[in-house]
This record gives C-alpha cells, structure tokens and sequence, in this order.
C-alpha cells in the first residue's frame, strides 16, 4: 500500500499572526481558511512546489492530543540553491541563519529559522532537485 504524507498540523497560539507570517514572510500559498464546524478553523498553507502542506487550527479536536505551539522542531524545507532562497527569506523578513555546511555532499548544507511562536525549521540545500524530484533523487539506482 502506497502512502503519501501531505498534512502536518502546526501548533501555534495565533492562526492570523502565523498565517501572515508563512504566507507574507515564507512565502508558502493559503489553499483554504475557513471555519469547518460551528468554532473550529483550519488555514492549510503550502509552501511553492510542494506536495505537503501544514495546517494551523483553532477548535479542532485532535483524538490523540495536541503539541503545545512552539514544540515542533526540524520541519524540514528542501531547496535547489541555499544562497538564493536565504537572500529570498531574508528580504521578506525572515530571521534565517547562515547556511552551515556539514560536508561537500550534495545534501549537506542547512539554515535554520523559527516562526514567530518558536517552531523551528531546517532548510536544506539539495542541488540535484532542480532537475529531479526528491522521490526519484533519494531513490538507490536500478539494479
């Protein structure tokens, strides 16, 4: 059975001021705002390019519990050129980190930054997936 991974729900403690945040800021797109029962409110947000998106609530019970906003860590971005997207970032007014180079593999350069409750993200450098989707770029060659 194949399984795709499209949703993580993000714990904030404002859904407006982190919606600006990746949508002004980041640079992700809003698929859908909207309240989808009497108090409960979903904002999906997408960064470009993805097939994974993040989903901010308020309202919303979740059955196996629910992170406390400024708890989750290592989100994880993939981009082609590091130097690019943080001169990108960094001109919409994201706190983002150097890039840190943990070795001359393709794959081995990250900077870091933090949404406004403290989430913290990694943004890794992949050059091979300006021209190969990450699927097929992380797959081992045919036998």
């Amino acid at each position: 059975m194949e399984m795709t991974l499209e949703v993580i729900p993000l714990p904030v403690s404002d859904i407006d001021r982190a919606k600006k945040f990746y949508v002004e800021k980041v640079g992700f797109h809003c698929d859908v705002d909207r309240e989808v029962m009497p108090g409960a409110r979903i904002v999906q947000l997408t960064p470009p390019g993805s097939g994974c998106s993040i989903v901010l609530t308020a309202g919303f019970p979740f059955p196996t519990g629910a992170p406390a906003p400024g708890t989750y860590h290592g989100l994880q971005l993939v981009v082609s050129d590091i130097e690019a997207a943080r001169e990108e970032l960094t001109g919409r007014g994201v706190d983002v980190s150097e890039p840190v180079r943990f070795g001359s593999d393709d794959g081995g350069t990250f900077m870091y930054f933090s949404d406004p409750d403290g989430n913290g993200w990694a943004v890794q450098e992949y050059r091979r997936r300006a021209t190969v989707p990450l699927r097929d770029a992380i797959s081992p060659p045919p036998a």
